[in-house]
Order: C-alpha cells, then structure tokens, then sequence
C-alpha cells in the first residue's frame, strides 16, 4: 500500500510578504495587480478570504467587499527562491516529488519511512521544519494516494494535518460534496446533480457501465475515484503540453486592427519561447476574455508542427475572425501553443520519411 502526502502551503504568496514584514501580520494582505485599475487578485490572505476576496477576483472589487485591505505587487522571483527552499525539505524526505505548483506538491514516501515509522510522524516532521526553516505554514494531506491526499490536505487549513488511513477512505470520502473529486469541474457537477448524484457516497452507488455511457472515459475515471481508487504514480518530472503567454489591457481593445497586432505581437513571444526550448507546437491557441469577463477559447492544429512566429501569428489571426471582437470590446487576449515535440525529433522524422521514398 502506498503512503502518499500532499503538501499545500498556506497562502504561499501572501504568508511570504507577511513574514518578511511583521507589520502585515492579522491584516487582510491582498497580492494582485492595482484596485485602481483592471489589476486582478492573484492571492489573499485568510484575513482577506474572510472577506469574500479570492483568486482570479477583478481587485476593484477585492476593494469593495474589504475596503481596508493591504494590496501588494506579486513578487515572483521571490515566491520561486522560497518555493526552491521549500521544495529541498521535500526532497530530503523522499526523491519522489511532483511539483504541481510553487506552492503544492505530491510526496510518495512509500519506501522512505524508516526513520520515522510512519508517514503521519513525516509528515509531522515536515511540517515542523517548514515552520522552524522557513517561517511559515504547509498543510498535508496523508493517503494511499494521490486523489484522497489532495482531498485530505484541504481539511484543517490553515497549518493542518489530515490523515486518511486505507481501512477509511470509504468512510472519508462518501459524505463529501462530489465536486470534491478530481475531475469533477462545474459543468460535470451540474450534469451529476441532473442525476441525482450530489455527494461522493451517490457516485460510487452508480454503476461503471451507467457512467461511461453519460461521460465516457472521464465516467470510468470518476467511478474509480468515488471508490477511493487511484493508481497514479508521483511522477518526478512531466513534460511541458503547452507554452503561452496572454496580456490584460488597462483599457478595453475596441478595434480589431490593434487585436490583431497584439496577437501577433504575442505570437512573437511563444514563438521565441519555442526556440528556446527546442520545440515545435502542432496546435496553435488563442484566449479571449471580453469586456463582461465572458472568456473563450479557439484552437486549430496543424498539418505540420511549427515555431514559426509569422505561422503562429497567421493562425491566431485566423482564430480571432471567429469570434466576436468585432462587436464586443476586449479586456485580455492570449496565444496558447499545444501538443509540444522536439524540434530535433521532428526534423528527424522527416529525414527518415524522405529515405522511405
């Protein structure tokens, strides 16, 4: 049986600025861009989330529903030394790490608890190093695997400890709201609902066969997880699947000749960032959030992968005729390049399709 933790800071960016400054401590700390402007809240303090305030929340009104809130630029470079200090701790305990994000992570600690006897008892000794190095607080979640270690580590925030013994997780998962499993996102949580499916205990009541027949793949895949049943690995290193960048506008875009030359302009930077990396894209994105925060997609995939800056330019420009924009102002807009490879490896399979001739 595998002993997996999650590990979850807590408020990673704001905890960090509220440690290096003592005068922040108690007060509604809120990272993101400026209230004044169409800066959007990027972190917030517990302080902050009393409040209402969240992620991805238009900081104009972080400011409206906590007037006395403390907003603070993010500071990225420094978020990464301390996720890089942090991420040590980790490793010491176990080489089986998964970086999810600078702030969480996947331990599997299978094979690494002779000196501590149990996984409970490292995960203790995580925590208490995180708080003693570092300064501030992580909260883990103890399962047999990945998917009941995620939901584990949410309870008892913040600075807790839960641990799911393998003999409960029956017990552990069946009272919770079905949106609490992996893959359950809103249109999923509404289709369930139509069913009569509400809590994870009426998920795993359904049968295999009546899941895949309504959602597919994705219906075999929940019927496992609603059993507490998830085979996937800590993978310690996991390959880039996209590249993009995307910019908001302090005024909203209302002329489609200046979309189009940010998209190009966008392009441009994916498609340096390919050729840094040695890669080519075969499926070109763009991201376009309009002037109501109404936000879509539109992707086309190519013939032939490429890093070609006026290729990738000429597709989203090609994708924005597609949408609105000529009647609906635009807030942000972005070029997402997908379906990744080698730039080497493609030209090799070239050399290898001409000798075939």
């Amino acid at each position: 049986m595998r002993r997996i933790l999650h590990c979850d800071m807590d408020c990673f960016y704001a905890a960090v600025h509220m440690r290096d400054d003592p005068k922040l401590k108690g007060l509604p700390v809120v990272i993101g861009g400026d209230p004044a402007g169409r800066g959007v809240v990027a972190a917030a303090s517990y302080e902050a989330r009393a409040f209402g305030v969240h992620s991805a929340m238009p900081a104009a009104r972080a400011v409206r529903l906590c007037p006395g809130a403390v907003f603070l630029k993010p500071d990225f470079s420094r978020y990464r030394r301390e996720s890089e200090a942090i991420f040590a701790i980790f490793r010491s305990y176990t080489p089986l790490v998964q970086t999810v994000a600078l702030d969480e992570a996947y331990l599997d600690v299978t094979d690494h608890l002779e000196a501590h006897g149990s996984a409970t008892a490292l995960a203790r000794d995580i925590r208490r190093r995180v708080r003693e190095e570092r300064g501030l607080t992580v909260s883990i979640g103890v399962g047999p695997n990945r998917l009941v270690a995620k939901i584990a580590s949410d309870f008892g925030k913040p600075d807790g400890l839960t641990v799911v013994p393998p003999g409960r997780v029956k017990e552990f998962l069946e009272p919770l709201p079905v949106r609490r499993i992996h893959g359950v996102g809103p249109a999923t949580d509404r289709a369930l609902a139509e069913l009569g499916i509400l809590t994870v205990g009426d998920l795993a009541q359904r049968s295999q066969e009546e899941l895949a027949e309504r959602f597919g793949r994705h219906g075999e895949m929940l019927w496992h997880f609603a059993r507490g049943e998830d085979e996937r690995p800590v993978e310690t290193s996991r390959e880039r699947k996209s590249l993009g960048t995307e910019h908001t506008y302090s005024r909203d875009l209302v002329d489609v000749t200046a979309m189009q030359a940010e998209l190009v302009r966008l392009a441009g930077e994916v498609a340096a960032g390919l050729a840094k990396r040695g890669l080519e894209a075969r499926t070109v994105a763009i991201k376009v959030r309009y002037g109501d925060f109404t936000t879509l997609t539109r992707a086309h995939t190519l013939p032939l992968p490429t890093a070609s800056a006026a290729e990738l330019a000429r597709e989203a420009v090609s994708l924005l005729a597609t949408t609105e924009v000529a009647s609906r102002p635009v807030r942000l807009l972005g070029v997402v390049a997908s379906g990744l490879q080698d730039r080497r490896a493609s030209r090799q399979l070239g050399l290898f399709e001409a000798s075939d001739c």
